[in-house]
């Protein structure tokens, strides 16, 4: 670990207990900050309540007091769910304090090279993808994933060394509170409607997600979508070495995919077929991870050993049993109608769909011609049931079934289906209307197939 001083007898701000919250606070106090943990729900039963305090942090839960401020804290360090909007954010921004969050902390302390990933959808198995190729048959170091996987960044970066490489998949939520991050690979996977009730506009989102790139010069790498016109255009705004990937053949200058191979700079990887897990965005994934690792300089066998073993991520397209001629799949990771786009097109059987979550304001008719073409059953829970079900309606699906919860919808779903068919958890939909994580939505989605299954 690096050493730092910035932090040394400075007054610090921690927002949220979460394990981001958790692992900044622990890390600041090594550090020799003295550090304040706010969270506004009570967590006096929480063992990490005790074990903070214990290693001499001010730990206050069930509210937030703006009276903490007299304690004139140099920094504030969030949670990266939490909103600009929150009473102690908006406090401190009235202040000056600066508002950051995990990654800045774990940056400043990392010894190892950082390759980040950030992204609409594709970046935890791109993510993945990249960490497996990086860590194949390699010498020295190892190669760790943390971030937004669900890996605290600033617990990784306490024990990497120079012969490591971090992959950190870095949410726009994270970004935002970043000012020295800097990648020596930066990818964008894609840009697409997301978090706009947290960012305001697409132009925010876009801004946030670039600010991966804010710090990189020449002798760095962004690694970017080439099929994608608005990802060309924001290119233009770093000073890295711009290397695109395309799964359609538009630049030959990074990876790409040509006469059914998988490619980079004229050389032949290996051929698309052979890709284990399913999916055009699986291609995409692929391609971006490529790219990172050639430019880190990990050779063929490696990347091909990666891509024709790899079986997926949990929660993203995980296979997760086959019953009586049925495979169930969860998608819980799907939190927007993208995602979900992209998982109705990477099947050719019936599906009957589970869907539904937070509701965020829009509508739902994107979905309409894939709903049309791939769906024949669709059970709706959560906040958004209803709208969905009027785009089911409007599809024209025959069974549309609207149920109290997820646990509810997989028996309804099962019912619903018969063998040869797929049955998909893809919720087009945040989570935090009745869970806490897509992670525990998944889990739940998972036992409930458990209960049929055995």
């Amino acid at each position: 670990m690096k050493a730092s001083t910035t932090y040394q007898d400075q007054a610090v701000l921690v927002l949220g207990l979460g394990k981001s919250g958790f692992n900044a606070a622990k890390l600041l106090l090594k550090l020799g900050a003295i550090v304040t943990v706010n969270d506004g729900k009570e967590q006096e039963d929480n063992p990490q309540v005790a074990q903070l305090r214990e290693l001499g942090a001010t730990v206050i839960t069930g509210s937030h007091p703006l009276a903490l401020f007299e304690r004139n804290f140099a920094y504030l360090f969030k949670n990266p769910g939490i909103r600009y909007d929150n009473p102690m954010v908006a406090e401190a921004m009235a202040r000056k304090i600066p508002v950051l969050t995990e990654p800045e902390l774990a940056y400043e302390v990392s010894e190892a090279q950082w390759v980040s990933v950030t992204g609409s959808n594709g970046k935890t198995t791109t993510t993945t993808l990249i960490t497996l190729m990086l860590d194949e048959n390699r010498t020295q170091g190892h190669a760790y994933a943390a971030g937004n996987i669900g890996i605290p960044l600033s617990a990784v970066a306490q024990k990497v060394t120079a012969a490591d490489v971090m992959v950190t998949e870095l949410s726009s939520f994270q970004l935002l509170g970043t000012t020295t991050v800097k990648p020596k690979i930066a990818v964008l996977t894609n840009i697409y409607e997301a978090h706009l009730d947290y960012h305001g506009s697409r132009a925010n989102y876009v801004a946030a997600k670039m600010r991966l790139v804010q710090n990189q010069t020449a002798a760095d790498f962004f690694v970017v979508n080439w099929d994608l016109p608005e990802l060309r255009e924001l290119s233009h705004q770093t000073k890295a070495q711009v290397v695109p990937f395309s799964r359609l053949g538009n630049s030959e200058a990074g990876a790409y995919v040509k006469d059914g191979q998988l490619c980079f700079k004229g050389e032949v990887i290996m051929p698309v077929t052979d890709i284990n897990v399913p999916g055009d965005h699986n291609i995409e994934n692929a391609l971006a991870a490529i790219a990172a690792a050639k430019l880190m300089g990990q050779s063929n066998d490696a990347i091909i050993d990666v891509l024709t073993t790899f079986t997926g991520v949990k929660h993203r397209m995980q296979f997760v049993t086959s019953y009586e001629g049925r495979r169930f799949y969860n998608d819980s990771k799907a939190t927007n109608m993208e995602a979900t786009e992209v998982a109705l097109k990477s099947f050719k059987q019936p599906i009957v769909l589970l869907a539904g979550g937070l509701d965020r304001g829009f509508t739902f008719e994107p979905l309409l011609p894939l709903l049309k073409e791939h769906v024949k059953a669709i059970i709706l829970y959560g906040e958004t049931k209803q709208l969905l079900a009027q785009t089911a309606r409007e599809a024209g699906i025959p069974v549309i079934k609207i149920v109290d919860n997820l646990t509810k919808a997989v028996p309804e779903a099962y019912a619903a289906s018969e063998a040869g068919d797929v049955v998909l958890l893809s919720p087009a939909c945040a989570s935090w209307d009745q869970f806490k994580t897509f992670e525990e939505r998944g889990d739940v989605f998972i036992k409930a197939v458990e209960q049929i299954t055995d």
